[in-house]
Parts: C-alpha cells; sequence; structure tokens
C-alpha cells in the first residue's frame, strides 16, 4: 500500500487536492488511497471495508453512490453535460436553490467554496466601497485564496498587502468586532463567517446543542448582534454556509438561527458530492456582476467554464428532492444526539471520561481527546483514529449522512469502545507504547 502513497506524491503537491486528505491528516495504519464508496462505507485499493465518518471532507450527506441522485446526474451526462450557452436544467437549479431561500433574489453557481466566498468578498467591496474583510478567528477555512490564507501560518508567497486588508474577530464577542469597525471606520466592506461551528451563536444557559432550536433569546443572539452592527457601519453580512447548509436545516443555519444575510455561500453537501457551491444574495449587490445594467461599471464576478456543468445541477436537483422525502437533517440531528450520548456513556464506563468528549451539535458531531494533565493532545486523537480503523471504522472527524443507521451505530460504539480501553491503556503507561507512526498534523502550519 505504501507504493500507492509514493506514486500520489510523485504525481501530485501533498498527495491529494486537498491538504485535509493529506497523510499528515490520519494515523500511519490509515488507507492511503481509496477505491470506491457506497452508501456509508468505503473500500481501499485491496477490498478492505471501512464504515466511513469522513464522507467526502462533509460533501456526501445522503451515502456515496445515492441512486436517486447518480440518476440525476447521469440523465443530464447523456444530454451532453456542457452546453455553449445556459441550460435548462441550469435554470431549474437556480430557481430551486432561490426557492430554497426566499431572501435571496440571485445565484452564482461555481465548482468550489473558495471561488464563492471570494466572489462574496469582491461584491462587498464593490458594493461598499471598502476594502477591508473581517472575518470569525475561530472559523477554521474560507477559501485557499491569498485574502484568507496570509492570515495562517502558510504566508509564503502571499503579499503582506494582501494579509494586511483581512481583520479577524472573535466568536461571541461582539466587543471584538465592535473594535474594528472602531479601529477602521468606514473601512470594513463585509463580515464574513459560518453561523456556527462547534459552539452556538445563543448566550441561553440551557441551551440544547443536540436538537435543531433558534436562540431563545434574540435579542442575546450573536448573529443578530453582527447584522445589526454591520447595519450601523454600512457594512455587509456574509454568512459562509459550506458545512451548516444543507446539514443543519435544508434551509439553512440562518433559518434554525433566524438571521438573513446579505449574501451566503454553499457547497458541501448540497449535491451530494458533486462538485458544486453557491454564492447568493440581495439582487442590489448580486447585481452588480450582471451585464443588462446599460452604462453601468461592471464587476467581473465568477466566469467559469465548469461552473455550467449539468451533472452537478442534477445531482443538486435530484439530493433537494430527496432531502424533502427522507427528511435528510432530522436523521442527522437524531443520529448524532445518539453518536454522542452513546460515546459519552462508554467514555465514563471506561474510565476516560476526562480525557475524552464527543460533543458540538447532534447534526455535526466532533470529539476532543486529553492527556493526563488535561490538555488538548493530537498524539490521543490520532491514536483513537488508529485503533478506531483496526475496528473497521474511518473517523478523522464526524461528517453524518442519511446512510448512517442502526447498524453503523453499533458499529462505531463497538469500535469505539475498544480503542477507549487502548486509550486509557496509553494514559498510564505513554501513548508512545501504542501508537504507531507520527501524530496527525495542523494543516495550517508553517514548516512540514
Amino acid at each position: 500500500m505504501n507504493d500507492y502513497a509514493d506514486r500520489l506524491h510523485k504525481a501530485i503537491p501533498g498527495g491529494a487536492h486537498t491538504y485535509s486528505r493529506g497523510d499528515d491528516q490520519y494515523p500511519s495504519n490509515a488507507p492511503p488511497i481509496l477505491a470506491r464508496g457506497e452508501g456509508a462505507y468505503i473500500w481501499d485499493a485491496e477490498g478492505r471495508r471501512f464504515l466511513d465518518y469522513g464522507m467526502g471532507l462533509r460533501s456526501v450527506t445522503l451515502g456515496y453512490a445515492h441512486p436517486a441522485v447518480n440518476a440525476g446526474a447521469i440523465a443530464e451526462i447523456g444530454k451532453g453535460n456542457n452546453l455553449t450557452r445556459a441550460s435548462l436544467t441550469e435554470l431549474e437549479a437556480a430557481e430551486r436553490m432561490l426557492g430554497l431561500f426566499p431572501w435571496a433574489d440571485m445565484v452564482k453557481f461555481a465548482k468550489n467554496g473558495s471561488v464563492v466566498t471570494t466572489a462574496a468578498a469582491k461584491l462587498a467591496r464593490a458594493f461598499t466601497g471598502r476594502k477591508h474583510v473581517a472575518i470569525c478567528a475561530e472559523h477554521p477555512f474560507f477559501t485557499f485564496d491569498d485574502w484568507f490564507i496570509g492570515t495562517t501560518p502558510v504566508q509564503r508567497g502571499i503579499p503582506d498587502e494582501h494579509r494586511s486588508l483581512t481583520l479577524r474577530f472573535h466568536y461571541n464577542d461582539i466587543a471584538s468586532l465592535e473594535a474594528l469597525f472602531a479601529a477602521h471606520p468606514d473601512g470594513i466592506a463585509c463580515v464574513m463567517m459560518e453561523p456556527a461551528t462547534t459552539v452556538a451563536p445563543c448566550a441561553d444557559k440551557d441551551f440544547d446543542m443536540l436538537r435543531p432550536s433558534g436562540c431563545a433569546e434574540p435579542d442575546r443572539n450573536f448573529l443578530h448582534q453582527v447584522k445589526a452592527l454591520c447595519r450601523k457601519h454600512g457594512a455587509l453580512l456574509v454568512l459562509d454556509e459550506m458545512i451548516t447548509g444543507f446539514r443543519w436545516d435544508l434551509h439553512g443555519a440562518m433559518n434554525v438561527y433566524g438571521v438573513e444575510p446579505d449574501l451566503a455561500t454553499f457547497g458541501k453537501g448540497m449535491a451530494n458530492g458533486f462538485a458544486l457551491a453557491a454564492l447568493i444574495g440581495r439582487r442590489e449587490i448580486m447585481d452588480l456582476g450582471s451585464i443588462r445594467n446599460a452604462g453601468a461599471e461592471r464587476v467581473f464576478l465568477i466566469s467559469t467554464t465548469h461552473g455550467s456543468e449539468m451533472s452537478a445541477f442534477g445531482a443538486f436537483n435530484a439530493a433537494v428532492e430527496v432531502y424533502r422525502s427522507a427528511h435528510v437533517t432530522d436523521h442527522l440531528w437524531s443520529y448524532g444526539r445518539r453518536l454522542i450520548e452513546g460515546l459519552n456513556t462508554i467514555a465514563r464506563e471506561e474510565g476516560v471520561g476526562a480525557h475524552f468528549q464527543a460533543h458540538g451539535f447532534g447534526c455535526s458531531p466532533t470529539y476532543t481527546t486529553r492527556d493526563a494533565q488535561g490538555e488538548a493532545s493530537l498524539e490521543l486523537r490520532t491514536l483513537w483514529a488508529q485503533e478506531m480503523i483496526k475496528g473497521g471504522v474511518l473517523m478523522p472527524f464526524i461528517a453524518l449522512s442519511l446512510a448512517h443507521g442502526d447498524a453503523e451505530l453499533d458499529l462505531t460504539l463497538e469500535a469505539a469502545r475498544k480503542a477507549m480501553r487502548v486509550q486509557a491503556a496509553a494514559l498510564n503507561d505513554g501513548v508512545g507504547r501504542y501508537l504507531v507512526g507520527p501524530a496527525v498534523k495542523p494543516v495550517f502550519r508553517k514548516f512540514n
């Protein structure tokens, strides 16, 4: 199997086309290459099967090779897939997307999330005439473009001028955003953030993250506070729903928390793994990219040959119907709640409750591993992933799908109990006695 890894790194910088698929993100016993996926399972080149919780980096929410989605895509391939002008399927997809978000008037599609978040920043700058973009420091990724990557430790090749135009504030800390507006009066074009990641925007002390609910006290809803601040200072609010969209709710996390932004971006689960992302927004902003406003100065928004690929639109159109008929987001919340509760129960039973915690939202769980001193530990996280693989479960993080059912939950909890017993031994004897190979590393680091 190492031959595949060597061949990948010889042909592809980083060994994959997304750094989060790289060798440094997985334990040494992880399959270096995969052959196929079906439902909630993947198979490597040697035919070994694993229950998957990576699910195409969170893009596959219905399960691999979902029959209805595949049929929708294949039907469009038979029509030519990519035509010289806009297609009927493209129009249908645009109107379907806008039907999900009635506050939005226009949509622009692309093939990846980085393109649409950068387009949102460009539109905001054009609309406001300002330069700065404020982003949430706790939210891990917005784009591979310089304006964001320049704020991470990976700054080689990025001019200081690009980096200086991006400002950072803290989630659930409205004072930190107020300070940015005070330091840059009439200078911030937009505030870009995810609606939620592993913490909620609600200040309610009894808020239940395992169930889909809004904030009981709207005036203490951080998203509402951010929107009010944007309105006060003339900046646009951009919600990046790349992960939360089509997972928290078919109509986005913005629907759960009751906030309408000026612009929003989507990708990941909207087409069940097919390459599709979207930027939606209010007409007066989006229309800056139009060609029908005679005499108006143009904004060159998004122009991409493969943005009109009909197979992805067919997949999206079919996926939305599955979301509706199968109540997909209800399933994600229910399964995730049971998974979180099951993992934490086993952790307590195996004596590692203080060192392993499943948490986050029911529809998007996460887990934290802690060492004997109570500090978050990448070594123990790697050990956990290593032992889960031994139990037939690939869990680099937790992305749920409609294909995860009772049998998959049972398999996961069975593997987890064995993994936690090894974790308990490692806490007593030292991780080095049990971990094979190096620990995983942060994606954003200055040196390899």
